[in-house]
């Protein structure tokens, strides 16, 4: 007679993949990312911050890992474009003149 040994369990794994990401409405990803409404619109609508998906026909949200990337992907050295009419910049060439 053969003493059989007790069926041992694999060793779970806890690994990222296996936990759900975090969903962030609009009001929350706002508290991290101090720009308007309209603003975030804007630099989702040209690619420059991670679009936002439905989840039911009302509510959008954001996961948490897209918008600490695109936190990481931020220098804090580009400015916001500058627009000014037409003929008030100066050339280059009257900058060195004076």
């Amino acid at each position: 007679m053969t003493v059989r040994k007790p069926a041992q369990a694999a060793p779970r794994q806890t690994t990222e993949a296996h936990e759900p990401r975090r969903m962030l409405n609009e009001t929350q990803v706002r508290e991290i990312v101090p720009v308007s409404q309209a603003t975030l619109w804007r630099m989702e609508k040209d690619g420059l911050f991670p679009r936002g998906t439905f989840i039911s026909a009302n509510r959008k949200v954001w996961f948490a890992d897209e918008i600490i990337a695109w936190q990481a992907s931020v220098d804090g050295r580009r400015r916001g474009k500058h627009h000014y009419p037409k003929g008030a910049r100066k050339s280059e060439d009257e900058h060195a003149d004076q």
